[in-house]
């Protein structure tokens, strides 16, 4: 059985074929674009289950070593690994590994750490949406909210907090997309060149170290000896990758949503205190990212009553399994209101989104300003008309053309 084909329709609305699978079972073997075997996982509790399972390792190169990822790929498919200079981050890693280098990001990315970024957060937002404003008003009233506010809202929160100066921005966001895109066969140079450029970034940073986490993560590598060169380089990749990824689809998924549900746009202008629990629902009714990263048996197990052979991959898809019905009522609908206690927007287990307080943040700011500031904000085209990114990895809006202002 094979995934299916992901066109147009199905980049914008992948739900009913989950649906199908979801109707014949929790655990599926199929393929994923570049050709691998995986065990899809589509139901809440497998999901769930996977996501911690003892059995299940994150250390992607030891099955490479082990021969299991040449196994595993069928015959004409476009193998797709992270570089070696940028792959030894976290995300990539089990215990010890992964502690240790979660310890070295987490306590800048708590909630408290983070709360004290809010005002320049806050004005990051209003600049930018200042300049959204203007651009409109120059261009009879519409503006493209993607490439105006989205894309560079969480690109210059990263900047102040990881010490990355502009110029470096084009670079980064364009090798971000470029490398979350379907493209398998340059997904390998393009992120060779990423790691070149973060070494670079990197040098210039040990000449001029600030109060920026890049440079507590030179000092742990040079002072403390805590990681290793290609960690640190991998984990500066980590941070840009998925702290700019997924908080530009976030954000534009929310007000996607709710510029579709006018009722509960109306509901949380007049209280805008319910915009946290409502960003909760975002993340479980359309989240950024379709699956959850490669997993591989380091023994066999039973899932969803499959069994999981040594070193085979195992691929969450976390969009089906947040519109599981068995675990929230009435999946499809769109419910701000609702409990989404346990949802898997930001995974789940130790791999749990380290960012999550910073995107909690930059989102709560984000529908705030654009619901405070634009009481008439509508959708510039219908729905239908929206173009989706071509990325199985990623649920993204190429663009959300908007009107800010009634004429």
């Amino acid at each position: 059985m094979s995934l299916p084909i992901m066109d147009e329709e199905f980049m914008s609305n992948p739900y009913p074929a989950y649906d199908a699978l979801q109707s014949k079972g929790s655990v599926h073997r199929m393929l994923l674009p570049s050709g691998l075997k995986v065990w899809a996982v589509v139901n809440y509790e497998e999901a769930r289950v996977a996501l911690s399972h003892p059995a299940l390792s994150k250390d992607i190169d030891t099955s490479v070593q082990l021969g299991y990822f040449d196994r595993e790929m069928s015959e004409g498919g476009t193998p797709r690994l992270e570089h070696s200079s940028v792959g030894r981050h976290m995300l990539n890693m089990d215990p010890p590994d992964h502690t240790r280098l979660r310890k070295l990001v987490n306590k800048a990315l708590t909630a408290r750490s983070v709360k004290k970024l809010e005002p320049v957060v806050e004005a990051i937002s209003t600049e930018l949406l200042d300049a959204a404003e203007r651009k409109a008003a120059a261009e009879g009233g519409v503006v493209d909210l993607v490439e105006e506010y989205t894309a560079q809202f969480p690109v210059r929160v990263l900047g102040q907090l990881l010490g990355i100066s502009e110029e470096h921005f084009p670079v980064l966001t364009g090798l971000t997309a470029a490398i979350m895109s379907n493209d398998n066969e340059n997904a390998g140079p393009n992120m060779a060149r990423f790691g070149q450029h973060i070494g670079e970034m990197i040098q210039l940073k040990r000449a001029q170290p600030a109060e920026d986490l890049v440079s507590a993560l030179i000092h742990a590598r040079d002072e403390e000896d805590r990681l290793s060169d290609v960690e640190l380089v991998s984990t500066v990749f980590l941070l840009v990758v998925a702290g700019y990824e997924t908080t530009v689809n976030m954000i534009g998924h929310g007000l996607r949503a709710l510029l579709n549900h006018p009722e509960q746009l109306a509901a949380l202008r007049r209280d805008p205190s319910g915009i946290p629990a409502a960003n909760e629902e975002f993340l479980r009714y359309e989240g950024p990212g379709n699956r959850a990263t490669l997993r591989f048996a380091t023994e066999p197990f039973e899932l969803g009553g499959v069994t999981i052979g040594t070193g085979e991959y195992v691929s969450v898809l976390l969009g089906a399994a947040n519109r599981d019905g068995a675990q929230f009522g009435c999946p499809h609908q769109l419910d701000v209101t609702r409990s989404t206690a346990g949802h898997l927007g930001f995974g789940h287990g130790i791999h749990y989104c380290v960012g999550a307080p910073l995107a909690r943040l930059e989102m709560e700011i984000a529908l705030r300003h654009l619901l405070g500031r634009f009481p008439d904000l509508e959708l510039a085209v219908p729905d239908s008309e929206l173009k989706w990114r071509k990325s199985f990895m990623m649920q993204g809006l190429e663009s959300l053309p908007v009107r800010l202002h009634k004429n």
